[in-house]
């Protein structure tokens, strides 16, 4: 709308200054906000990966989708599928957490078709993209239907029994 002004970066770039809450959902100005990753932050991929997997076992999937579309957007072309994929995902169990559920499912089918291409990127990393593929056709799935979504985080990485996710959303 012509006359509302935008939050913009030192390029002109829109940025939404706007508190969020845990899932990401824009707050009034001046409201006390969730802590968001900053923006265009160039991590190494196992720092990329531990930050995601921390936020989203906070039940903050679209903070972990900020880290990771960093990772997208400043990573090697060879890597781009793997980091898209994996913030689709985060952006999808966003989605279902908000109780979107045609959103989740769409977003989970974008991330899973984007790491089913990842291939070594992903066996480089040691990022369980099949897993993770699986686990979004479950969520994918149920979101689709009427089942109860189990919002419960996915591993990023493989886990042994003693440090799989504990908590869901």
């Amino acid at each position: 709308m012509p006359g509302v002004p935008r939050d913009r970066d030192e390029a002109g770039r829109a940025r939404n200054a706007r508190p969020r809450d845990a899932l990401g959902r824009p707050l009034p100005y001046g409201a006390e906000g969730e802590p968001r990753a900053p923006e265009g932050v160039v991590r190494a991929p196992a720092e990329t990966l531990r930050e995601a997997q921390r936020l989203l076992d906070a039940g903050r999937p679209f903070h972990a989708h900020e880290v990771l579309e960093d990772a997208w957007k400043t990573g090697p072309d060879d890597e781009r599928d793997l980091w898209r994929g994996l913030a689709q995902l985060a952006v999808g169990l966003t989605h279902a957490a908000r109780g979107n559920r045609a959103g989740a499912a769409t977003l989970l089918s974008r991330g899973a078709r984007s790491l089913g291409t990842a291939g070594e990127a992903a066996a480089r990393h040691g990022v369980d993209d099949d897993g993770l593929v699986a686990w979004a056709g479950r969520l994918g799935a149920a979101a689709v239907g009427e089942t109860p979504l189990d919002l419960t985080p996915p591993a990023l990485l493989p886990r042994s029994g003693n440090d799989a996710p504990t908590g869901g959303i």
